[in-house]
């Protein structure tokens, strides 16, 4: 089969997956490309896998799914190829009225953005502010955000507190989004534009908030599980979310996607089409 490898995100040829008893084939149709993929690229050995988010058709029969389901999952590496291993416990079917580029949005950002939002527990009626609401997880938080009954903003004010502070931008946004945070609030920060990044804050500011709490998410130390999945295809199905589409684009053009992508210059996400 055809895969995106590293270093150069080049498609060559590697062997087909195989699947354990725990894992479902999946012909893959498309992907999105997240910020966090593309920073890592540069990382990554030459010659592996690369990827997360998975939208295509069962393969072959495996834990309770037929061949020919639409699904959508998540994995670790090797969703940009023409086959991937797909974990049971990380896959949902894809409801109809949904295509596979919606659906492929929705594993890494729509899963962070609901993680991030699970911390502030019941939503309705508290104050939420969103940075990096242009991007693709920023954009799924602000409308579960508000789904949930919360009042949202996604620009950082002079004065005011939030008792939930999602920041998808990191770095000096980061400092100024927890000099906003209220008492018993949370601050849940999942942007990080470099790892060398520093963060600075006017503690006065933090020292108003009594029992404030600041938290880092990362997706993969998450539990994740196949009814989240399933609650965001819903939620797309019913109109009630935006996949917010800015591009689909050939698998073969993914290095042009990812500079626009790096540049800031898209906003939603870039969907890769494996054709």
């Amino acid at each position: 089969m055809l895969a995106l490898t590293a270093a150069d995100a080049a498609l060559t040829e590697v062997g087909d997956p195989t699947p354990g008893d725990d894992e479902v084939l999946v012909r893959v149709h498309a992907s999105s490309l997240n910020r966090g993929e593309a920073v890592d690229l540069p990382t990554r050995p030459a010659g592996a896998l690369l990827g997360w988010d998975v939208a295509g058709v069962v393969e072959r029969p495996s834990a309770g799914f037929v061949v020919g389901t639409r699904v959508v999952g998540l994995v670790r590496r090797g969703a940009w190829a023409q086959l991937v291993a797909v974990p049971v416990s990380r896959l949902a079917a894809i409801p109809d009225g949904v295509s596979f580029s919606q659906a492929a949005t929705l594993p890494t950002a729509g899963l962070t953005a609901l993680r991030a939002l699970e911390r502030g527990g019941f939503l309705l009626g508290k104050r939420v502010l969103v940075t990096g609401a242009t991007g693709g997880v920023g954009g799924m938080a602000v409308q579960l955000a508000r789904a949930a009954g919360a009042l949202v903003s996604t620009s950082l004010p002079s004065d005011d507190q939030f008792d939930l502070i999602v920041d998808a931008v990191g770095g000096e946004v980061f400092g100024q989004a927890i000099e906003h945070v209220a008492p018993r609030g949370i601050v849940v920060n999942i942007g990080t534009p470099s790892p060398d990044a520093t963060v600075t804050f006017r503690s006065a500011l933090l020292d108003r908030a009594p029992g404030a709490t600041i938290v880092t998410l990362n997706l993969p130390d998450e539990p994740i599980g196949a009814d989240d999945l399933g609650r965001l295809c819903a939620l797309l199905a019913d109109g009630r979310l935006d996949a917010r589409i800015a591009e689909e684009v050939s698998w073969r053009d993914l290095p042009a996607a990812m500079d626009r992508l790096l540049r800031r210059r898209v906003k939603g996400k870039i969907v890769l089409l494996v054709d």
